[in-house]
């Protein structure tokens, strides 16, 4: 059995090429602050007006760091702003501040997410406004949260200690409509796109580490396609070729999906640089139909098949990384007559074809220089068109 990689450095990619988006901006904001009360931070949540954008991190706040955040409130100890990003009428995403608004709304909904539930979480809210009530109940994710806090001395026990959002007693009105959180909502003037959102968190979150490309694609162009690319990440055969057993939290196995259908559409229209192909496919995505989002699940289900003689070792290189680039052109090798047809492969990949585009001089030298550029794309894809044999 294959061992998986850590989690950092397991695929090769080129880096992405700069352009006109990546230069520096200026913009015109308007910053307006809020006091809002926990009751109203928590509805605003629980009606899905304030949203956490897939571009976060996941939640990973303990129990006693949560519950410690909850006795500031109470104690009325100040706690740090939180900023929101209003993206249209009601409408607001969080930029800073989510492990806070997420402490606050397990506590009201006395259930806090185990530690499964916690890997999950972001999977669960991708696409959607608010977290399934059925799923809060599953064990499976989340358990009882009450609160666990240390006694102010070896002799006295803290008196929230153990309570729950339904036992605080008079420290309940307290809590829900006494105590504040300042809020600043950020909104975008100029220019008409939300670039400032990125920046701000960047700035707040990253330590001037920018968020990935995908990371920002997730939040701009979401769709019911991207549920399928979700859903489709978490088969143990796709898992098993890219030797990788946890989704990625930067989404790079989700970047590589969509790298690799955007190539099987448009392989024969793509121009440099890669971020904007990958984003205009993505924004093209959203428009997709049921019927042709059922039938890519299920065209990727019949390519996985077609890889049943295949393991992660065909699609990795020397040094250990998963190539990118190899993947690509073997997906739309394989998919391509197909996905014209609109019909699911029904033959099974030559594991000697795989390693023949491997070691395939013209195959290599489309992948030493200007890897993204659309001559070395379409090299390689032609390449793998002319040497991927199905039985």
């Amino acid at each position: 059995m294959e061992k998986f990689l850590m989690p950092d450095t397991w695929y090769d990619i080129e880096p992405y090429e700069e352009d006109a988006e990546s230069s520096i901006r200026e913009y015109d904001i308007t910053s307006t602050p809020n006091d809002f009360n926990i009751t109203t931070l928590f509805n605003l949540m629980d009606n899905g007006v304030i949203r956490i954008p897939p571009f976060q991190r996941n939640y990973v706040w303990d129990e006693k760091r949560a519950s410690k955040l909850i006795e500031s409130i109470i104690l009325g100890l100040p706690i740090p702003q939180i900023f929101l990003y209003e993206q249209g009428k009601d409408n607001f995403l969080i930029i800073d501040g989510q492990q806070r608004l997420l402490s606050i709304y397990f506590f009201v909904k006395q259930r806090f997410p185990t530690d499964e539930g916690r890997r999950k979480l972001r999977e669960l809210l991708l696409g959607k406004d608010v977290i399934n009530p059925a799923v809060l109940s599953e064990d499976k994710y989340f358990k009882n949260f009450s609160l666990k806090l240390p006694s102010p001395v070896q002799t006295e026990e803290n008196k929230y200690n153990a309570l729950k959002y339904e036992t605080l007693g008079d420290a309940k009105r307290t809590f829900e409509f006494l105590r504040t959180i300042r809020s600043v909502v950020i909104k975008q003037n100029e220019p008409d796109d939300d670039s400032s959102m990125y920046e701000v968190f960047n700035r707040l979150n990253t330590g001037g580490q920018n968020l990935k490309p995908q990371e920002i694609r997730m939040s701009m162009y979401f769709s019911d396609f991207y549920a399928v690319l979700f859903d489709i990440n978490t088969l143990p055969k796709w898992r098993e070729l890219i030797r990788q057993k946890e989704t990625d939290i930067n989404f790079k196995d989700i970047e590589i999906l969509v790298r690799s259908f955007a190539m099987l559409f448009w392989h024969e229209e793509y121009k440099a640089p890669m971020t904007k192909f990958l984003n205009s496919f993505s924004k093209a995505g959203k428009k997709f139909d049921p019927s042709m989002n059922q039938y890519l699940r299920l065209l990727f289900d019949s390519f996985l098949a077609s890889c049943q003689n295949l393991t992660s070792k065909d699609f990795f290189s020397t040094n250990n990384k998963f190539n990118i680039s190899l993947f690509e052109s073997v997906f739309v090798a394989t998919c391509l007559p197909y996905f014209k047809k609109k019909v699911f492969i029904n033959k099974t990949i030559d594991e000697d074809s795989v390693q023949a585009i491997k070691s395939d001089k013209e195959f290599i030298d489309a992948t030493q220089s200007s890897i993204a550029s659309k001559n070395s794309v379409t090299a390689r894809i032609q390449r793998a068109k002319k040497l991927i044999d199905l039985y």
